[in-house]
């Protein structure tokens, strides 16, 4: 049973300080993999996740969720900042948060249900593919010390919770690797392989590009292919932690939320970010479930970039792998592969195909609406059947008794339900067991009465419920007084 969060920021201190700092190690790899992937410094990652993780903690919607610069955010930017360079990129960022904040005002954050649980499973599902296969060119031309670091790691990950569960066992496990990687001098990729770590403070930058209707033209297509993605990828999981924690979050308030997060990151030489399921998953396993432990994670970054820069390039990756390859354990949803053999066959497909279009294009948002739209034409195919079932009164009057959906899918089919020659010249159509949707399907209505009143038959029309009735009312058509 769901309930709604009003718990204060103190009171899970321990978890959520020790979850946070967690999030936080976890992030610097992902930061820096996601700049370079984007093209850009290093650092522009960082400020972004330490900028839209701090924000987020205070004006989001969703407590315990990470935020920060994601691969799906900066897979969009590589061409865009090759064509026009990185401030246009921060003015995109900042129009990005812009179009994510009216998105709440206006309320998108109701969208989320209409997505389906199958579209739901398989994006949870294949974020952990993505995750696992992620960090698969961590181990090419790798030595046996990987290997045996990356099992170390998974062993104090799952053994550790048997003993105690005072501290989160993937912050163990990366600060017991560090000593071992350093102490021993084993000749492993670390952080600071992966890219520079400048220990600088972010500062407040209006970006140098002209207020023009030119440039506006210029930077909408990004900021809004931007501002969809993200939304997506932070109501999905929202949806996700919701059901983790068996709480509810607002929707509508972590959209503006994540807008608001946005145009800060990109006033302080940040990129785009959005809601991360994996640093989100690590958090809620390692007991975070306030805003404490989002604010802590960015802080914390922070920390780490300003004063611990020097030992947190030396943290080795084959410890983040294990923590990562933990993340994708616990992320998939292992129960559906039981499930998918005895859930409707179209529900399956919805689910394989949305998990097959996200691995495929690792792009998060494609796949979910991918299978929105799937599971809508489905649902349509399901729902355009109409029927008639024929009755004769003794008076010699002829009833339809229509069953079904009456819609745009299936007024075609309606119109030619009825033999309108033979029948005799008085007509019942009930719609007891029918409902009249839409404009389209009043238009059908107004089809078959006509064919009647062409040929000088007189059709009476009952059933109608108080919905169908109104809609017909406001089309035009006159409701029949038929009951």
């Amino acid at each position: 049973m769901y309930q709604k969060l009003k718990i204060g920021w103190f009171s899970n201190v321990r978890k959520d300080l020790l979850s946070g700092m967690t999030v936080a190690l976890a992030l610097i790899p992902e930061a820096i993999a996601f700049s370079i992937l984007a093209g850009v410094d290093p650092m522009v990652g960082l400020y972004a996740s330490f900028c839209i993780a701090v924000t987020i903690s205070i004006v989001g919607g969703r407590m315990g969720m990470i935020s920060a610069a994601t691969g799906a955010m900066a897979s969009l930017m590589g061409p865009f900042i090759v064509k026009h360079g990185i401030e246009y990129l921060f003015a995109a960022t900042i129009m990005t948060g812009i179009i994510q904040y009216l998105m709440g005002v206006l309320k998108f954050g109701k969208f989320i249900t209409f997505i389906p649980h199958s579209v739901v499973t398989a994006f949870v599902n294949a974020l952990a593919i993505i995750i696992f296969m992620a960090q698969l060119p961590n181990f090419r031309g790798a030595n046996w010390q990987m290997y045996a670091m990356v099992a170390g790691t998974l062993a104090i990950i799952y053994l550790l919770p048997l003993l105690t569960k005072a501290v989160p066992s993937a912050l163990v496990a990366i600060i017991i690797m560090t000593i071992i990687s350093i102490t021993l001098h084993l000749d492993l990729r670390t952080v600071g392989d992966m890219g520079e770590i400048t220990q600088a403070l972010p500062f407040f930058h209006i970006p140098d590009v002209s207020l023009s209707f030119e440039v506006l033209w210029t930077l909408l297509p990004l900021s809004f292919a931007l501002a969809i993605v993200g939304i997506t990828e932070s109501l999905m999981t929202a949806t996700i932690v919701d059901e983790m924690t068996e709480t509810k979050s607002d929707k509508n308030k972590e959209v503006k939320g994540q807008g608001i997060a946005n145009v800060v990151s990109g006033f302080f030489g940040g990129m785009a970010g959005c809601a991360m399921i994996g640093q989100t998953v690590i958090n809620v396993k390692s007991g975070g479930r306030t805003r404490l432990s989002t604010f802590v994670s960015g802080v914390f970054l922070l920390f780490l970039i300003l004063v611990m820069g020097n030992v947190v390039k030396q943290i080795p990756m084959p410890a983040l792998v294990g923590v990562m390859i933990m993340v994708s354990i616990g992320t998939f949803d292992w129960g559906s592969l039981q499930t998918i053999a005895k859930i409707p066959r179209s529900d399956a497909l919805v689910m394989v195909i949305t998990v097959a279009i996200v691995v495929a294009t690792s792009d998060l948002a494609i796949g979910v609406i991918s299978g929105v739209i799937l599971s809508a034409l489905i649902f349509g195919w399901r729902s355009a059947k109409i029927k008639a079932h024929e009755t004769i009164q003794m008076n010699g009057t002829k009833v339809y008794h229509i069953s079904g959906q009456l819609f745009f899918g299936t007024m075609s089919h309606f119109v030619d339900l009825f033999a309108y020659r033979n029948d005799p010249q008085a007509v019942i159509i009930d719609f007891s067991a029918s409902h009249v949707w839409d404009h389209s399907a009043v238009t059908a209505i107004a089809k078959v009465l006509l064919k009647y009143q062409q040929i000088d038959k007189k059709v009476t029309i009952i059933g109608l419920n108080e919905e169908s009735k109104k809609l017909i009312e406001q089309v035009g058509l006159a409701a029949p007084s038929g009951h």
